[in-house]
């Protein structure tokens, strides 16, 4: 029988971590020195952890965990090329040594019940290492992307080329929106979690038809990498168990910000809580469309529009605001064009910043920006030049907009920039945006959102568009086909936006299959940030997906996100009311709750269930073809605490 994960409820910083280890309750390793305190034996350094010890060999750098009951977890293969190891030394509770043909330093010792390991290089060089997987009892990997996948190691399916995962590098900082990944090994579990993500990747391999993955770190000096720092923490069984333990790192480092901290900061956050969100376009950017979404009873709705010529005006921005709405801009710092030919208004730029404010790449190019428009903008050369922010800032929320949704800030893809006048890495890059997302957030009180939001960005943001979605690159083929896509026209309702298409197989099995999803980011952060799906891949677009994603909405206690004109309120408003009126009881209750558990009630995987709080909510969710116990296939039943019989939605019906 599974074992139930352990709820739970984080009350402020935590400093134990609590984990099932074989049906046994461990708490993390306390202050007492003769509980932390490293061995050596020979060659091997062995640090307590939670849950057992780690055994270290310094000759490799292979990590065998040993549970409390004698079992033994390969944790991580050893990395090649180190050549000889130093003497160890041990001093207090840590445990030093060195690599001196590679320039390397490490050190090991227990942290908050895990075992950490810090590498310092005096030199720039790569090391490939935790190689994980490689247990023979590895069952599945889990992996944020998007909210998050669990993928049984010899799936045929995700070991193929047909999925796009094997081989492909995965930036730490962009590729997955948490720096973590995991694997549940027997009825037991390991967590890795990569801190120092800048300059880290991780790369899923087959072998042997079973997927394994290496970490990969550039100690590199101008990026400020020569520090590299991994975790380890033996965990239960649970899909989401490495999301707990990241978590509690969160928390443990003060990285985490909760949204009921956010909302009694900005009272107007709580505005998001029991709202769909929506882009308008052409005429459902007017005061009557607002009104007719107060007429379908659509009580509360996070409205944004795209940063072309044609804005909602301040009479549409009162009106949203009367009808208990927000409503803002879809903004980018992302792009610079020629102010006199540019594509689109918040691509234009003045003086100094066109041209001189790209990111130049080390050759002194200006790098040509997303879709070959204009140049990659420099979040440096920005920050030499404040006023500029402020007058964007001022003039693009004249209309009185009360949201504003920032493009690409916290997606995490990072530049290093050589240019003379402004140069900088992407540690840099990363501080810069954060400041510039603070200042809207926390200076002028926005509601603030951002692209596909990693972790390091939770504490400015209230919402994230894009972070739900477990996005393959097969998506972007599928996007370039413009005829069953659809492009930009026309502009009043652009096709790649309205127009249904249908998925290829491939796409919509790996994004899409619910039994390969588990919510490792709703688990670490469903009471931070309110989490979407892409803008681009609104409610309606994906006929086929309907269903699963309203269910996964529920699930998760997490928004839909829409595009929406006139005609799309009479086609589709009767069935948006009736869904956004059954989940707005349940996110105004829940949505700054924790989700305290998830499982797996049937072996396909296809029935799940969620908690949040300390009950406050339980969601149970048949993404099956057969009824399960009293619940038909294709529907969800919701209870929150207070009721006294679950609330049931069947989409499709």
């Amino acid at each position: 029988m599974r074992r139930r994960s352990i709820e739970h409820t984080y009350r402020g910083i935590a400093f134990t971590t609590v984990l099932l280890i074989a049906g046994l309750t461990i708490t993390a390793c306390d202050s007492n020195p003769d509980n932390t305190r490293p061995q050596q034996r020979g060659d091997h350094v062995l640090v307590p952890i939670a849950g057992g010890q780690a055994d270290v060999d310094t000759a490799s750098l292979a990590i065998t965990g040993v549970v409390d009951d004698g079992a033994r977890i390969a944790i991580s293969e050893g990395a090649p090329g180190l050549g000889a190891a130093g003497p160890i030394r041990i001093t207090g509770d840590l445990a030093t040594w060195t690599y001196p043909d590679k320039g390397l330093t490490a050190s090991a010792d227990a942290a908050d019940g895990r075992l950490r390991v810090v590498l310092h290089s005096d030199r720039d060089e790569r090391l490939a290492w935790p190689v994980t997987g490689t247990d023979p009892a590895a069952a599945a990997l889990q992996l944020p992307r998007g909210e998050g996948l669990s993928l049984p190691v010899d799936d045929p399916f995700w070991n193929s080329p047909d999925a796009t995962l094997v081989d492909n590098p995965l930036d730490l900082t962009s590729g997955l929106t948490m720096p973590f990944w995991a694997y549940r090994i027997g009825d037991r579990g390991v967590s890795y979690v990569a801190p120092t993500d800048i300059g880290t990747t991780l790369t899923v391999n087959s072998v042997g038809g079973k997927l394994r993955a290496t970490a990969e770190h550039d100690f590199a000096a101008r990026a400020d990498t020569r520090d590299y720092t991994v975790t380890f923490a033996l965990t239960d069984a649970s899909p989401v168990a490495a999301a707990k333990d990241y978590r509690a790192w969160l928390m443990q480092h003060g990285q985490f910000k909760s949204l009921a901290d956010k909302i009694q900061h900005n009272p107007a956050i709580s505005q998001l809580l029991g709202a769909f969100h929506a882009y308008l376009w052409g005429d459902g950017r007017t005061p009557d469309a607002i009104r007719h979404m107060r007429d379908l009873g659509l009580s509360r709705m996070w409205l944004g529009y795209d940063a072309g010529d044609d804005p909602m005006t301040h009479d549409a921005i009162d009106a949203a605001k009367q009808a208990g709405y927000l409503a803002g801009p879809y903004d980018s710092y992302a792009n610079a064009q020629d102010p006199a030919t540019a594509d689109n208004p918040s691509s234009r730029w003045p003086d100094p910043i066109w041209p001189t404010g790209c990111v130049h790449d080390a050759d002194g190019k200006p790098r040509t920006g997303f879709g070959n428009r204009g140049c990659y903008l420099s979040s440096q050369a920005l920050a030499q030049h404040p006023p500029l922010l402020d007058d964007r800032y001022a003039s693009i929320t004249a209309n009185g907009a009360n949201t504003y949704f920032l493009d690409v800030d916290a997606a995490g893809e990072l530049f290093d920039d050589y240019s003379p006048d402004h140069p900088m890495n992407q540690q840099q890059d990363r501080t810069n945006r954060l400041a510039r997302m603070r200042a809207l957030a926390e200076d002028r009180k926005q509601v603030l959102g951002s692209e596909s939001a990693g972790a390091w960005a939770s504490t400015v943001l209230a919402y994230s568009h894009g972070s739900q979605t477990p996005v393959s690159d097969l998506l972007w083929k599928a996007e370039r086909d413009k005829e069953t896509w659809g492009g930009w026209a026309p502009a009043r309702a652009p096709r790649n936006f309205f127009q249904p298409a249908e998925l290829p197989a491939a796409v919509a099995k790996a994004m899409f299959d619910p039994a390969y999803r588990v919510p490792l980011y709703e688990t670490v952060l469903h009471d931070s940030v309110i989490n979407l799906d892409r803008w681009e891949l609104p409610y309606y677009k994906l006929p086929q997906q309907q269903t699963m994603r309203a269910l996964t909405s529920i699930l998760n206690n997490t928004p839909l996100n829409l595009v929406l004109d006139q005609e799309q309120l009479t086609t589709h408003g009767a069935e948006i009311a009736r869904l956004q009126q059954y989940f707005a009881p349940l996110h105004e209750a829940a949505g700054t709750a924790p989700m305290t558990d998830f499982q797996w009630l049937t072996a396909d995987h296809l029935v799940q269930r969620s908690t949040f709080g300390d009950g406050t909510l339980t969601v149970t969710a048949n993404f099956g073809t057969q009824t399960y116990a009293d619940l038909p296939a294709g529907c969800v039943d919701a209870k929150l605490e207070t009721d006294n019989a679950p609330r049931r939605l069947c989409p499709g019906a």
